[in-house]
């Protein structure tokens, strides 16, 4: 394989080497950089974590089907290089950012890793270059950590280098929508930024959209996720109020969607996951608290979101009940410990949050899952287990992966089902 290695030393060439530099090669900045080296691009993969190039250099990476060919085929190319060194990056044309905006346990913004790859793209920065943010942030955020030190260092952008926004579309798991089919949007700190960025974007996506400021194109995305995080609330209420009733809120949602205008599906489940949903409405809180304005809905959708995997325990509890069993001895088994089906990814994962408080209630917690050898709940490493051999009071139904038969589940398996979608002659309660 041809891509350069974290060691590597060059002679120091002009701009240009390069058409593009990622910083970040997670699970936006890995498929972004492929999607651009397969447009024909030139590309320069730039992780600050060596373990992680490792990784991609053994395709032990999580990425679908396409994107795992395309990674062969750049491995294999002179055009591709993976590097450490953020410095590197002033080879490139163009700069695109791509690394995590978490929150921390008190759901604020954890801005560090931003602010490290925002600083080595100041430095590193030459004139004539796109720099273009894509992490999701608070709105400001882009004047903050690249216009204003850029201006400090005497770069001007519009004049001197081209700076923007646009935020990731990626939808880990999802082979439906690709680089190439999901639109993009772009606004820059001037309109020659936004011009030049949607420019560089234009080779990995056929549609672009400017929007006239950087914070329009901020505001855009934490209102994307707002948007689902809002719903996804919702649903889970209705989900609620449907079995209150006695009524399958699937049957409710699929009949809903018939109708062709107002209304979008929404689906209920055991929580959100991953770093938007459960994270990005945070940026948007934070930023708004400073500035006193009340959020009423957001916010009590977000402490709906947050408290989902509590309501899961509390429905466990009601179930063992009814079968005659408590909690605390309790044999119970969780099936998919991912955020979402078929992907590795167990960031912000309400599977963690459940299995930690059942272990704190007393029961002996086992898990399967195709996707995760092993996961830490607290201060435990559980492994994997088959299922079909473990004696279980309760199968809790969290993540279906397309890998995972659930054929063993029969009317002597008491079950669960998180994700509403079970069927069959099963012994199955929701939440």
């Amino acid at each position: 394989m041809t891509a350069a290695g974290p060691e590597t030393t060059w002679p120091a060439p002009a701009c240009g080497t390069y058409d593009v530099a990622i910083i970040g090669l997670g699970y936006v900045g890995l498929p972004t950089a492929l999607a651009f080296h397969a447009a024909g691009g030139r590309v320069l993969a730039v992780d600050v974590s060596a373990e992680r190039l490792a990784k991609v250099r053994d395709g032990a990476v999580d990425l679908l089907e396409s994107d795992r060919a395309r990674l062969e085929a750049a491995l294999n190319d002179d055009g591709f290089a993976l590097v450490t060194d953020p410095s590197y990056a002033s080879w490139a044309r163009a700069v695109i950012i791509c690394v995590p905006t978490p929150v921390t346990a008190q759901l604020v913004p954890d801005l560090r890793a931003l602010a490290v790859a925002c600083d080595a793209a100041v430095r590193q920065a030459v004139p004539g270059q796109v720099i273009i943010l894509t992490s999701t942030s608070y709105v400001g955020c882009t004047e903050d950590l690249l216009a204003a030190p850029l201006a400090a260092r005497g770069l001007r952008a519009g004049q001197d280098v081209f700076v923007a926004f646009s935020p990731e579309r990626i939808d880990p798991g999802n082979d439906r929508y690709t680089h190439e089919v999901v639109p993009r949007v772009v606004g820059g700190t001037t309109p020659q930024c936004t011009a030049a960025a949607a420019k560089v974007l234009a080779h990995c996506t056929r549609n672009v959209h400017e929007v006239s400021s950087t914070g329009a194109a901020e505001l855009t995305k934490l209102f994307e996720n707002t948007f689902r995080a809002v719903n996804i609330a919702l649903a889970n209420e209705m989900a609620e109020v449907g079995r209150t009733l006695g009524l399958d809120i699937m049957e409710v949602i699929k009949a809903a969607a018939t109708k062709p205008y107002g209304f979008m599906p929404f689906f209920p489940g055991p929580g959100a996951g991953g770093h938007c949903i459960p994270c990005d409405p945070h940026y948007l809180l934070w930023q708004l608290r400073e500035k006193r304005l009340q959020t009423p809905v957001v916010t009590e959708a977000m402490a709906a979101i947050a408290g989902r995997p509590h309501r899961v325990v509390e429905r466990v509890r009601e179930v063992l009940s009814d079968a005659g069993l408590g909690l605390a001895g309790a044999h119970v088994l969780v099936l998919g410990v991912t955020y979402k089906p078929d992907v590795e990814d167990v960031r912000e994962s309400p599977a963690l949050e459940i299995m930690t408080s059942l272990l704190a209630g007393g029961a002996t917690v086992a898990y399967h899952d195709p996707h995760v050898p092993e996961v830490r709940v607290g201060d435990q490493v559980l492994h994997s287990e088959d299922p079909s051999a473990v004696a279980t009071d309760l199968v809790i139904v969290h993540t279906r992966h397309r890998a995972m038969d659930l054929g063993w589940l029969g009317e002597d398996r008491l079950v669960l089902d998180t994700t509403y979608r079970l069927s069959g002659p099963i012994r199955r309660a929701v939440l």
